[in-house]
């Protein structure tokens, strides 16, 4: 969930790409044929995450839902079949908080012997009381941030051997929040992200958000270094009311009370809010354009935090050194 404040940049006017903020993930991507394409989608049973996989398959494209509930990704794996028969759809379990769940599914997607082009990172949660990970870490952290900095880590090779093979750009899209703004508040202390007592349920997923960002930032400049033809860029949907409000029961009650009072000026649908990263994901406009934070399909502005080439770095080398004490 994503803040686009309405009173900073108008709803019904295009951006550089030419899309509103009401443009959908079907518009967006209209006419794309993506038949020689593979994608990779966490939490791809609801939400942003379902439409974005009902819609990249729409568009021809392979789509592996990466999904915590086996049971619930074969339903939505229905539904879109429902409507595209021809659609190509995979649904393989990962618990993004389990750093061992991660390493399974990364083992069973090389055993199918695919190829890879897009990886949406998608799933995250949204507050609850303080818990700890099956590895000891907060929550929010693992499984919004460092699940998804683990699986990016092990399937960039797959990408980037994919990317040679084929000569089609891959991308790599973290889907973040405006949120993030908020992710500095107190200053970004990694060695307190596990801390029961310094924690705040919504300024611990702007600090996930914030770390989505960095994370994007600093695998765009890697892989502009070693020259490899894969972008990583950060998207923003936007307010969406999606089951990520699950740990708020009274969010979840006045819900529709909120979307019908609010939605011209603030909300997005479903379908408005997939529209960036589908965007992202297959639109030929971006070809090429890596490191960057959108919103509305469009370049969008991001805090001095979320730009900071130094805390990017840091947050990086804190990643490789908590998955250094795991061992699988």
């Amino acid at each position: 969930m994503g803040w686009v404040p309405w009173w900073s940049e108008s709803r019904s006017s295009g951006g550089v790409f030419g899309f509103t903020s009401y443009a959908t993930a079907e518009e967006v991507t209209h006419g794309i044929d993506a038949s020689h394409l593979t994608a990779i989608i966490t939490g791809a049973t609801s939400g942003i995450g379902f439409e974005s996989a009902r819609v990249l398959a729409k568009r021809g494209t392979r789509v592996v839902m990466a999904v915590r509930n086996v049971g619930s990704g074969s339903k939505a794996k229905e539904l879109i079949l429902e409507e595209t028969p021809t659609a190509q759809v995979l649904v393989l379990e990962l618990n993004l908080s389990s750093l061992q769940s991660v390493h399974e599914f990364y083992k069973s997607f090389t055993a199918l012997n695919l190829p890879l082009n897009i990886l949406i990172n998608n799933a995250g949660i949204l507050g609850g009381p303080f818990k700890l990970s099956s590895d000891g870490l907060e929550l929010q952290f693992a499984t919004n941030y460092l699940g998804h900095f683990l699986l990016t880590k092990l399937l960039l090779e797959v990408m980037v051997g994919t990317v040679k093979d084929m000569g089609v750009e891959g991308r790599i899209i973290n889907v973040a929040s405006d949120a993030h703004r908020f992710g500095f508040a107190g200053g970004f202390q990694l060695e307190k992200l596990d801390d029961e007592k310094s924690y705040h349920a919504y300024l611990t997923y702007a600090k996930t958000k914030l770390a989505n960002i960095l994370h994007a930032n600093e695998l765009s400049r890697r892989l502009k270094l070693e020259g490899a033809n894969v972008t990583v860029n950060s998207a923003n949907p936007g307010i969406v009311v999606t089951r990520i409000i699950r740990n708020y029961r009274f969010l979840e009650i006045v819900a529709p009370f909120i979307e019908s009072l609010l939605a011209r000026l603030m909300l997005k649908t479903i379908p408005q809010g997939a529209a960036t990263q589908c965007f992202l994901a297959l639109h030929p406009c971006v070809n090429g354009v890596s490191g960057k934070y959108f919103g509305n399909c469009s370049y969008s502005k991001r805090t001095r935090s979320a730009s900071d080439p130094k805390l990017a770095q840091q947050l990086w080398e804190f990643s490789e050194f908590m998955l250094s004490l795991k061992s699988f």
